[in-house]
């Protein structure tokens, strides 16, 4: 395209147009007449973008932490917080559906299930979670093997302490050289030097309350859907036969950075 038909084509450019809404307006497709149906689509659609944008932060965080940029870290992950302050309001408009509205349209699902939800997974292993199995019941083999690399790589703790490593501080070699497709679960020694940094203060300390605050706004989230389930569907298996509440309920008892948490009564 030349330069004069790429200021045509801008000037031509509309809103709908920059936005795709022909096709993001045709992404809601009900399987049944039921009124509610379009609610509980619009939401999940909804909750699957900002997983994209999620991603997208956190993975900006990282690069701008290994260009030392911990400024735009900082703004990066701060975005991400207010992401899930949003996720957790959502689940306010999706309680406005009655368990026997969403029965009126839950056979429609069949066998899918949130709990099929890559993105999801491929954020939970972004932020430290590595459980390979989850991986594996995901239906779509293209999407197994995203988050399967995604375990295999870096995560965002990791990008966090070696940046902590470059500015001076006491990270133990032993954990910058782990092999980091293991699950993570703490580590003393990092833990006298994480108090020693929230106890000098500034830009170290701050970036890591604000990994506290998305460890607390994804438990935040998870609490709502736990009880947002619950209230829908009771004890009931979940579509796709998962567990429903019981799994997602045993998913509030997981930390994603564990240090930061166990220092907490020696501030």
């Amino acid at each position: 395209m030349t330069e004069h038909n790429e200021r045509k084509a801008d000037r031509e450019l509309t809103y709908a147009g920059y936005l795709a809404l022909d096709e993001l307006l045709a992404l809601q497709r009900p399987r049944s007449d039921e009124h509610d149906e379009l609610l509980f689509i619009t939401i999940h659609q909804t909750y699957e973008l900002w997983f994209k944008q999620i991603l997208h932060e956190i993975r900006g965080a990282m690069t701008a932490l290994t260009a030392d940029e911990v400024w735009r870290a900082s703004h990066r992950l701060s975005r991400v917080r207010h992401i899930l302050k949003i996720a957790v309001a959502q689940v306010d408009i999706l309680e406005t559906l009655t368990p026997l509205e969403f029965a009126a349209f839950r056979n429609r699902l069949a066998t899918s299930s949130g709990f099929e939800s890559a993105q999801f997974r491929e954020l939970e292993a972004l932020l430290g979670i590595r459980n390979p199995r989850l991986a594996d019941l995901l239906p779509d083999e293209a999407a197994r093997q995203v988050v399967h690399a995604t375990m295999q790589s870096p995560g965002l703790w990791d990008s966090v302490i070696r940046w902590l490593a470059t500015r001076g501080h006491a990270v133990p070699s032993h954990l910058l050289n782990r092999d980091v497709a293991d699950s993570y679960e703490g580590d003393a020694e990092l833990q006298e030097t994480l108090l020693t940094i929230y106890r000098a203060g500034g830009e170290a300390a701050n970036l890591l309350e604000q990994l506290v605050d998305i460890d607390e706004g994804l438990q935040e989230w998870r609490y709502r859907h736990v009880k947002m389930v619950e209230r829908t569907i009771g004890r009931k298996s979940g579509t796709g036969g998962s567990t429903g509440v019981e799994y997602l309920a045993a998913s509030l008892r997981r930390s994603l950075f564990p240090d930061l948490w166990a220092i907490r009564d020696r501030m």
